[in-house]
């Protein structure tokens, strides 16, 4: 693949294309040229197949150019003959500039990048918003099927499984309901930008990942994002963290929500990366080179899951400290 990118560009590659870290969907790459470094995000083919794919990437490829004209600072993926996506041999992938940048551990993370994070996200919510109904369709994820499943593929996995159904069940219950009572507005939303999705060069930073754009309800977003930069991941939320990045939003011209409890229960999308995760271990629409990164993240997610769920109650204390 990379000798037909390379032909198709006129390029001459310097050597074998590097493996980035990173991908838990996708395939990246840099690939150093006589013409220019780049990084290459190989699409993942089964994402591909789905019906709405196309047309998802080119509804984010329009939001990524505001962004471009908005001076926001994101890593575009580059144009040839008018286009974004490339396709070679019905593979699809993006080029991008490559940004000698690295992606930081919770352990480097700072009350400045969080305040810095929080405010770049309410320069990209400002783009554009405006107050209509998002139509949110209820989460129906059959956990009984997977479960079955799982039990006769891995027993460890599925005793995990098991031992978390009612917390998981109640968390997708709760979800549906909290939907209905979501305010009435959209704007531009990243919908990925967690950490692993900005790359920094002391306090230059670019952000990617972003394939995942559209209009979307900010006040999850913003939920969701404070608590993955604030050590949620790691199941272990640092509230001086967690502050930073809603002051950094909210003095950035940020709304803040009023009703937090909503927002908690509305933020639950971790369940649908869970059943994606199952699925590639079950050998499902997926790749067989998929399994070992699903068994990893289906222990990781359903960890996740199982903390917000304990959490709970400091969580939502905290939101409303900056309320004021």
């Amino acid at each position: 693949m990379f000798i037909k990118i390379a032909k198709k560009f006129n390029w001459k590659l310097k050597g074998e294309p590097t493996r980035l870290n990173g991908g838990f969907i996708h395939k990246m790459y840099k690939v150093d040229t006589e013409q220019g470094v780049y990084a290459l995000k190989l699409l993942n083919p089964f994402v591909m197949q789905r019906e709405t794919a196309m047309e998802n990437y080119a509804k984010a490829e329009q939001i990524e150019v505001l962004l471009e004209q908005q001076d926001i600072p994101i890593l575009p993926a580059l144009s040839f003959d008018g286009r974004k996506m490339q396709e070679i041999d019905g593979e699809y992938f993006y080029l991008f500039d490559y940004f000698p940048g690295k992606s930081l551990r919770s352990n480097e993370i700072t009350e400045y990048h969080c305040g810095e994070i929080g405010k770049v996200l309410a320069k990209i919510h400002s783009i554009y918003k405006k107050f209509e109904s998002k139509n949110f369709p209820e989460m129906s994820i059959d956990w009984e099927f997977y479960l079955a499943k799982m039990e006769k593929v891995n027993v460890r996995l599925s005793a995990m499984l098991k031992d978390s159904l009612l917390v998981i069940k109640d968390s997708q219950n709760k979800g549906n309901l909290a939907r209905k009572k979501l305010p009435q507005i959209v704007s531009v939303c990243h919908n990925d930008m967690d950490c692993k999705n900005v790359l920094w060069n002391g306090n230059d930073y670019r952000i990617i990942d972003l394939e995942c754009l559209s209009y979307n309800n900010p006040f999850m977003e913003l939920l969701e994002l404070a608590l993955c930069w604030s050590g949620y991941e790691d199941c272990q939320i640092d509230f001086r963290l967690f502050q930073a990045f809603l002051q950094g939003y909210k003095n950035a011209g940020g709304d803040l929500p009023i009703d937090w409890e909503t927002l908690y229960d509305c933020n639950n999308g971790r369940l649908e990366w869970l059943e994606y995760n199952i699925k590639r271990v079950l050998g499902m629409d997926c790749g067989d080179d998929e399994k070992e990164i699903g068994i990893e993240q289906m222990e990781e997610t359903i960890q996740h899951i199982i903390y917000y769920s304990e959490m709970k109650e400091q969580i939502i204390e905290h939101c409303y400290i900056n309320a004021d």
